[in-house]
């Protein structure tokens, strides 16, 4: 089956690891958002999975097979890790057409990808001019060059305008739907929840979550009530308890977690106060990234403090 398997991946640089003991699998048909703080080894675990990186030790298996050992890589996988990586004087169209001819891949197939990442009208422009947004495109049709049945793209939004972050978000389905799977990075929390389905998250190159995305901010972060009531202080006296807690916002509102929005309501009515507000709040996949991963924080800023 058309998927990616890692098993005890491990990649060390000296006495630094910068991946350790990694094991997930990325399922077809779905996309999978790769996840971690800076300097977590998500690069070097997407450059072991295609295959430019050899690991210390574990295993990578794309489509049933070590990365270096498919035939034809470019049906196998495609990959963007780096979009500048075109020769700055070569046209989009000869970066491309030289990938397939390296693939036996038709012309046809070339003006087909130019097309689907909307390069057309500067596809005879050097690449060295593109902007960010256009190379993340050219980038993106190179991983789609050999229309592989499996597809890796770290940060592919970085540098698009509002239409094309939301032409990524439409293909990225499209390809999922189509069955084959995709994987891709982002510290973008909002691009992640809008468009994928699963996570792998890592910090210091281990593993911490492997889940859907409603489990991961559900485990990490749970739901809190923010309510507002006739008589605040009475309120969270009833309400508090070993297992509920009451925090007062800034803004007068109470958020209380442990109890549902019924049963404050419920409290609240028995003792004759009046609520005037009362909303469940989900945290957002943000707020469970943060909470998650703070003990795995390699670049942390010191914190500012007026005087």
């Amino acid at each position: 089956m058309d998927m990616i398997e890692i098993h005890a991946l491990t990649k060390c640089y000296g006495a630094t690891a910068a991946v350790s003991d990694l094991t997930f699998t990325v399922q077809p048909g779905t996309v999978t958002g790769f996840l971690g703080p800076n300097g977590a080894g998500k690069s070097t675990t997407m450059r072991m999975i295609l295959g430019l990186d050899e690991p210390t030790s574990g295993s990578v298996l794309v489509n049933g097979q070590p990365p270096r050992s498919h035939a034809a890589p470019l049906h196998a996988i495609g990959g963007m890790l780096d979009p500048r990586a075109v020769h700055p004087s070569r046209s989009a169209y000869h970066h491309l057409l030289a990938l397939a001819q390296t693939a036996g891949i038709g012309r046809s197939r070339v003006r087909e990808v130019i097309d689907a990442v909307g390069l057309r009208k500067v596809a005879n422009r050097p690449a060295g001019k593109f902007s960010l947004g256009m190379a993340q495109r050219l980038g993106i049709a190179a991983a789609l060059l050999g229309d592989p049945a499996t597809v890796v793209l770290d940060e592919p939004v970085n540098g698009l305008d509002v239409e094309g972050i939301r032409w990524i978000r439409g293909l990225l389905r499209e390809l999922a739907d189509a069955g084959k799977t995709v994987f891709v990075s982002s510290h973008l929390m909002s691009e992640i929840a809008q468009t994928a389905t699963h996570l792998i998250v890592i910090g210091q190159g281990r593993l911490i979550a492997d889940t859907s995305v409603a489990g991961f901010i559900a485990s990490a972060a749970p739901a809190a009530v923010r309510v507002r009531s006739s008589d605040q202080p009475a309120l969270a006296r009833i309400l508090r308890s070993p297992d509920v807690t009451v925090t007062p916002m800034d803004d007068g509102a109470l958020a209380v977690s442990g109890l549902t929005a019924a049963q404050i309501g419920a409290s609240a009515a028995s003792a004759g106060i009046t609520v005037l507000e009362l909303a469940a709040e989900q945290a957002s996949l943000e707020d469970a990234f943060v909470d998650l991963t703070k003990d795995a924080v390699e670049y942390r800023a010191a914190r500012f403090e007026e005087n």
